[in-house]
């Protein structure tokens, strides 16, 4: 189905809503239009579109929001790679209808659903997905094949670049200062490999946007990220740590390693050497932690306000762990050597109950009463802002000790122990200054990733050394 060429959409009234623009475009009546994921940069959705014959079809909208990391007017580019993809075999949704404005935002996208399920622990635990994990490392590696046997230069406007050129501007858009994350850029570049052949890139291939059945892959969802580039680099993405979601498997949490790269040989792939691989796992988890950044930038500037973006700011520390255990610098996590933590005080004039202890009550009302009085999206963000209390609840009770072993751990280093002693630190190693004294830098630095995981995520971490 197509739609008017961009700038000559009619112009829907001020007050109409998304179920009605969409009923407009695609010539029907929208129902049980359900939010699915509001992310940085796009918003997905389900819905029902009963047709003027009376035909019910179950579609999928996203919409990008204009911000974030893909930028708008991507949706086109992304369309182009689906039904290429399609052509080449990658099993993806059929695409029904593309387009900017008409009320549906910056650039919008509807696809046929398919059935199948996306959430990863599930996929990864439960015993009715055994089948599928056992199909998914040959399925995977055979859509990755198809994906890079298309040719980027027959789509129009996909990006590609110096890989290395991404996550540091990041960081310097945002103005954050992340000296471990500086560490593994450093490393990136000094241990830089010859590039491969420049192939097209889904940009995103990992568990969470893999839509599987009993039988395995059905789909190769979100495709925003795509590029060109290295064939290595989807690879690695697949295999990062961030995405294998407590499994014990190295690829995705289901697969191992020379299994994949066999199989994507045997599909047409090239082949590529662990070496190579390696070097993109460590790019995969150096770069998702700055996406993490700018995520969080979208709730912190305003742009989305969302607890589920201010939540993942706090999952950096969990890809600057990840780091230090494939760099082989991380400590044993089970060793916790900071200063025992200080429970605060009564604090006067306010007395009780304290701020800790406000903290606890209104977590213990998410636990007790909204999340089992609510199902769907708003069950999903009470467990959220649940997390998010019980992370504010550690950091009261474990921060200023952990603080204080940051600063002496800088001080040791040669840096002030406060925030210029961060940006000191981070600018010395982007410059090379910290080289001759790399694994002692590294070392403090995992430190100090593990205690901020202690208070984000202390789960993370025997998965982490796992």
């Amino acid at each position: 189905m197509s739609v008017p060429a961009p700038g000559h959409e009619a112009r829907p009234a001020p007050a109409e809503t998304v179920e009605a623009a969409l009923g407009r475009v695609l010539g029907g009546t929208v129902r049980q239009l359900r939010q699915l994921s509001g992310g940085a940069s796009r918003i997905t959705s389900s819905f029902e579109l009963v047709g003027t014959d009376g035909t019910h079809r179950s579609l999928i909208l996203q919409r990008d929001r204009g911000t974030g990391i893909a930028g708008p007017g991507r949706v086109r580019i992304e369309v182009a790679l689906l039904r290429a993809a399609a052509e080449a075999g990658v099993p993806v949704p059929d695409v029904v209808a593309v387009g900017t404005g008409a009320g549906l935002g910056p650039g919008w996208l509807v696809v046929e659903h398919i059935e199948g399920e996306t959430i990863p622990r599930k996929v990864l635990r439960d015993p009715e997905w055994s089948g599928a994990r056992s199909a998914l490392t040959g399925q995977c590696a055979a859509a990755l094949a198809g994906i890079h046997a298309i040719d980027p230069g027959g789509i129009e406007g996909l990006p590609r670049g110096d890989p290395l050129a991404d996550p540091l501007a990041f960081l310097d858009a945002l103005g954050e200062v992340r000296p471990a994350l500086e560490f593994g850029a450093r490393w990136l570049q000094t241990h830089r490999l010859p590039p491969g052949p420049t192939v097209s890139l889904h940009g995103d291939f990992r568990m969470g946007n893999l839509l599987v059945g009993p039988d395995g892959l059905r789909a190769v969802l979100d495709w925003e990220l795509a590029h060109a580039g290295d064939p290595a680099e989807d690879l690695g993405w697949l295999c990062a740590p961030a995405w294998r979601f407590g499994g014990a498997g190295h690829v995705g949490g289901f697969g191992d390693v020379p299994a994949l790269l066999d199989a994507y040989a045997a599909a047409g792939g090239e082949v590529i050497d662990r070496a190579r691989l390696e070097w993109w796992v460590v790019y995969a988890t150096v770069k998702w932690a700055t996406i993490c950044a700018m995520q969080a930038s979208s709730h912190l500037s305003g742009a989305s306000r969302s607890v589920e973006l201010a939540a993942i700011g706090r999952r950096v520390c969990e890809s600057e762990w990840d780091l230090f255990v494939l760099l082989g610098l991380a400590p044993d996590p089970s060793v916790v050597d900071a200063p025992a933590s200080e429970p605060p005080g009564v604090l006067a004039p306010f007395g009780r109950p304290t701020g800790p202890e406000l903290v606890e009550a209104v977590r213990e009302y998410l636990e007790r009463d909204v999340m089992e009085q609510s199902e769907g999206r708003a069950r999903f963000q009470a467990r959220i802002a649940r997390n998010v209390l019980s992370m504010v609840e550690r950091e009261l009770r474990l921060g200023p000790a952990f603080a204080r072993a940051h600063r002496d751990r800088l001080a040791a280093l040669g840096f002030n122990g406060d925030q210029d002693g961060d940006r000191a630190l981070a600018t010395a190693i982007r410059s090379g200054a910290c080289d001759g004294e790399w694994s002692a830098v590294g070392q403090a630095l995992a430190l100090s990733a593990r205690d901020q995981l202690l208070v984000a995520n202390p789960a993370y971490l025997p998965a982490a050394r796992a």
